[in-house]
Order: structure tokens, then sequence, then C-alpha cells
């Protein structure tokens, strides 16, 4: 399996904002992810 270039923090720290109200786009974009 390809290993995840986010550590585990990281993606519960991505996942918390997108809960807290911020856009999916914006956080997207403070995390270098394409959509």
């Amino acid at each position: 399996m390809k290993k995840s270039r986010f550590s585990e923090q990281q993606i519960a720290f991505i996942l918390k904002q997108a809960e807290d109200g911020t856009t999916v786009e914006e956080v997207c974009r403070k995390a270098g992810i394409s959509i």
C-alpha cells in the first residue's frame, strides 16, 4: 500500500478545520490538495 504524504496528525487537523466551518476549497488550498 502506498504511504500517505500526510501524517495522521496532519489529516486530523485538516478534518478538524473542515468540521469547524472552513470551506473544503480553503482547506484543500492550504493543505496543497487538488480537488
